[in-house]
């Protein structure tokens, strides 16, 4: 499992449990806060307890054969000849050292603990309590709605401020750039050469070259843009209209702005509030965003 990009919180009948999500469906929940509902001293032992259990293991199995390649299945046979067995034992690091599982996790430090890809996670559950896990499954539904709607938020207030700042842009080419007695459809040429000025700056094509490279998504290329591409966007439209306004060729600008434009995507990409938001938002690009 690669590192979280989002930690959440859930909580069932009276016991939280740490989620980390990614924005996909492949969310991994705590084992160790779900075995505090059983166990409150010792979490541990009843994660090891679960994980000695023949139909335990047929399971993490079967979830290993489909969803990793690296699986290792004769170390898997095993455990399986011997699962039940009075001597046989088993620990989440062992099973995860030994077959090079990926649906379990092990994290130490502070809020560590054991993880499991969320339908392991509530297979667990359900050893425990059909009913605790019902609660479990809630109000994990709930997490993912919330995180949904934050990030549509989100990805909207960035759309409308570069549509804000679009308007800026196009005012410094009207007033400083447009030649006079041009035909609303010549005006249309110049305000899409500027945009595309943009587009190349910070998306390496044009509006065009990115429509014949995509001929079945709908929508242009800055629907699809993620949200750090959203924010230099943003910040390239303020810029270039300064840069219009001080009387600078348009190749000069175009060098400054694409430099800016890297720049600031590289700071982005750095940023831990804004890595967090870009996976979970991945999904969300996916499909073009409604234009408002």
């Amino acid at each position: 499992m690669t590192d979280k990009q989002f930690k959440g919180k859930i909580t069932a009948q009276g016991t939280e449990i740490t989620v980390l999500s990614h924005g996909t469906d492949d969310d991994f929940i705590s084992l160790t806060d779900i075995a505090r509902y059983k166990n409150k001293e010792e979490p541990n032992v009843v994660v090891a307890n679960w994980l000695r259990n023949r139909n335990t293991l047929e399971f993490l199995g079967i979830w290993e054969h489909i969803h990793n390649p690296n699986f290792k299945p004769l170390e898997f046979e095993g455990f399986r000849k011997d699962a039940g067995l009075n001597a046989f034992t088993m620990s989440p690091m062992k099973w995860v050292n030994s077959t090079s599982a990926i649906g379990i996790n092990v994290r130490a430090g502070r809020g560590g603990g054991t993880f499991a890809h969320k339908d392991i996670a509530f297979k667990f559950a359900t050893w425990i309590s059909v009913e605790f896990e019902l609660y479990v499954i809630k109000d994990y539904q709930r997490l993912k709605a919330d995180q949904n709607s934050k990030i549509s938020l989100e990805w909207n207030v960035k759309r409308i401020l570069s549509k804000v700042n679009y308007r800026i842009h196009t005012n410094a080419i009207r007033d400083n750039l447009m030649p006079p007695k041009l035909t609303p459809k010549q005006r249309s040429f110049v305000y899409a050469d500027e945009a595309d000025l943009l587009n190349i700056a910070l998306f390496g094509q044009t509006a065009t070259e990115w429509r014949r490279a995509n001929p079945n998504k709908k929508g242009n290329i800055r629907d699809y843009a993620t949200i750090e591409q959203l924010l230099v966007l943003a910040n390239l439209e303020n810029i270039n209209a300064l840069y219009i306004e001080k009387g600078m060729s348009q190749s000069e600008r175009i060098v400054e702005l694409n430099r800016l434009a890297y720049q600031q995507l590289e700071h982005l990409l750095t940023d831990n509030g804004v890595k967090d938001m870009r996976v979970l938002e991945q999904k969300k690009t996916e499909q073009p965003k409604e234009q408002l």
